[in-house]
């Protein structure tokens, strides 16, 4: 190849690349460090790397002959070395799939086969996409690797060899890591109108000697750092597809050939594809991120603590940052204490994926807010998953716990079925009808009812807890069960295990090649509430309904000893009522229930939700909601299917908790 000018080093050379089977990939031999090993190699020739292309584990100083070969080597050897070399680095670059990757390559791949000592700066924030940094242009040091330890080269005879030529001191350069003595984060602003900003502008690499690179070269290192003479140094702008991002400065010891013409092109196609590969790595990161972070903000922050039900999850991503995927899961209070308790899995990983899972999400709490049946609800889902797209399918697992009759409706949408670890501690997969996933259209769902014993704990999850490329779905589920029955025992079976240590018992369950795909896990602890604790009327919808309320309210108090607690709840239960009277066509339900509070339900047929508005001094009604809110602890009116509920809640006096 003949010799090329500075300026004719602006990019990579597709055709060397590919003339070169050299593999950079796989250990160096160096001596063992901290990080990695640091020590003189073997001269590398054209059949080692040859021989290392065949078995595909050799480091990139082996994988390609040094391209400023012994002078005894012909030129056209030589050439091939360097080709070879070429094509060996940029492969190894090109492995990397984040940004530490990928300068990590680039420093494996150059020393030693390529320079002594290489340093990588990178500005500091990196931009990402078409972002235009506001404020001055710092470069960090990202990286550094050299030949030898500080230790070779501080020696006596280092120090004549490299001090008395007046050339660099390698002792002196700055190393990242446990070996080096200055600190990691050095920063250099670039200053506008600079050599340095004249250097990187102009994007080609510059040898150290040239008259642009021996001002931009301390302005670079600082002004405590030697700048090395003659061509032993190269100065390369990293470029990425919009602007310049980083610089890499490349070093020879004065026992070492100088630099060569053609190793400006050498040094030209190494900062191209290290700058194209950061580029890459710092938009999927970006992309990553916020696909992460689109599905962890649609997750809920926390879970309600409804009545008579105790919940804890679990969300874990996939291995594979990147690989979002659309798992969610929730819980949903329902009136009359009850709680919807809701897994799903929408099919793929992607941001798209991720979005679906929100808007799917949203849907199951709007129609859970309507206390439509769970195969109701999972139809509108199937519905609702038809509308945004013909592909977007996903499975579901919609179950409904009322803890007063302790029962519970489940409806499946192609889900994993749900594990039932009972008091005892046997653990039971439910049959449930396992459905077609949601977005399938024109299939119907089926519900089933089961019983839901106090103590008992449910366990639903998504396949990726019991999926994976070592096992498959039915086998990760049996393992599951047996897990769940294990951890039962040893706890007790007088007394279920805590809720928090079981979800991360199950997760713990998951092996080294098990975390193909996200898992959200919801458990319940079933703790229900004793019919003692419940009084239940119902009223006609007559002028002596809110009478015969307060009655039938005192009465019950009287019987938990809340006696304390008669003058307030006689007058909110009398105002509910009469409002519920009003509007009623058919008899009104009254409810009250004694757990960790008195609550009190009431439920008429009228759809109309009251609301709280400000009565003028002459208007004779429009008090009631306002005494209500004043009164009670919280209150509330949900819209059901036949009607509504407004219910409030009071606390119990002190000494008076649940017997």
């Amino acid at each position: 190849m003949p010799a090329a000018a500075p300026d004719a080093a602006a990019g990579p050379a597709p055709e060397a690349a590919a003339a070169a089977p050299a593999d950079p990939a796989g250990p160096q031999a160096r001596p063992p460090g901290p990080d990695d090993a640091c020590g003189p190699l073997p001269e590398a020739t054209a059949d080692t790397a040859d021989a290392a292309d065949a078995d595909g584990d050799a480091s990139g100083a082996e994988a390609g002959a040094d391209p400023a070969a012994a002078e005894g080597a012909s030129p056209a050897r030589r050439e091939g070395d360097r080709l070879r070399f070429v094509g060996a680095a940029t492969r190894r670059i090109a492995r990397g799939i984040d940004l530490d990757e990928i300068v990590l390559g680039l420093c494996r791949a150059t020393v030693p086969t390529f320079s002594d000592a290489i340093l990588v700066y990178l500005r500091d924030p990196l931009p990402v996409g078409d972002e235009r940094p506001v404020g001055p242009v710092v470069l960090r040091l990202r990286r550094t690797d050299r030949l030898r330890p500080i230790d070779d080269l501080t020696g006596a005879e280092g120090a004549g060899a490299a001090g008395g030529a007046g050339e660099l001191d390698f002792s002196q350069l700055p190393l990242l890591g446990p070996q080096g003595d200055l600190p990691a984060a050095e920063l250099c602003e670039i200053m506008p109108g600079g050599a340095l900003a004249e250097v990187l502008r102009g994007v080609r690499p510059v040898f150290g000697s040239s008259a642009g690179a021996q001002d931009a070269l301390p302005e670079l290192l600082g002004a405590g750092h030697p700048v090395p003479r003659g061509r032993r140094a190269i100065l390369a702008p990293l470029r990425g597809r919009r602007r310049v991002i980083g610089a890499a400065v490349f070093l020879r010891s004065p026992e070492r050939p100088a630099f060569e013409q053609n190793d400006l092109l050498v040094a030209a196609q190494l900062a191209t594809h290290t700058a194209l590969g950061i580029d890459k790595a710092v938009l999927y990161g970006r992309e990553a991120y916020i696909a992460d972070e689109l599905q962890r903000t649609m997750l809920p922050d926390s879970l309600p603590q409804p009545t008579g039900v105790r919940l804890a999850s679990r969300y874990l991503p996939a291995a594979e940052t990147a690989r979002v995927g659309g798992d969610w899961y929730d819980a949903i209070p329902l009136p009359g204490s009850r709680v919807a308790l809701v897994v799903g899995d929408v099919m793929g990983h992607s941001m798209t994926s991720a979005a679906i899972m929100g808007q799917l999400r949203t849907t199951a709490q709007t129609l859970a807010q309507l206390d439509l049946p769970p195969a109701e609800v999972l139809h509108h889902l199937d519905e609702q998953a038809q509308r945004l797209g013909s592909d977007r399918m996903a499975t579901c697992l919609y179950a409904v716990y009322d803890p007063v009759s302790h029962r519970i409706t489940i409806a499946n949408a192609g889900h994993p079925p749900p594990v039932l670890l009972h008091l005892g501690g046997r653990a039971e997969v439910l049959r449930v009808p396992p459905g077609a996933p949601i977005g399938v259209g024109g299939v119907d769902f089926e519900a089933v009812e089961l019983d839901a014993p106090a103590g008992a704990t449910l366990l639903l999850y998504t396949d990726g807890l019991v999926e994976s490329r070592l096992r498959d779905v039915w086998t990760g589920i049996d393992q599951l069960r047996e897990r769940l029955a294990t951890t039962a025992q040893l706890t007790g079976l007088d007394h279920p295990p805590p809720l928090e240590a079981l979800c991360d018992d199950v997760l713990d369950m998951l092996g080294p090649g098990d975390r193909d795909d996200d898992i959200a896990l919801l458990a319940a602890r079933f703790d229900g509430i004793a019919p003692s604790d419940v009084a239940y009327w119902f009223l006609d919808p007559e002028e002596t309904a809110p009478g015969r309320a307060r009655r039938f309210a005192r009465r019950a108090l009287t019987r938990w000893g809340l006696e304390e607690l008669e003058d307030s709840v006689e007058l909110l239960v009398s105002e509910v009522v009469t409002n519920a009277v009003r509007y009623a066509e058919r008899p009104v339900t009254l409810r009250l229930l004694r757990t960790d509070v008195l609550r009190c339900e009431v439920g008429d047929d009228s759809p109309q939700l009251p609301r709280q508005r400000r009565a003028r001094e002459t208007d004779e009604g429009g008090r009631g909601l306002f005494l209500v809110n004043r009164m009670a602890r919280r209150w509330g009116a949900t819209r059901l299917s036949s009607g509504k509920v407004v219910w409030f809640e009071l606390s119990l006096p002190a000494g008076r908790d649940r017997r």
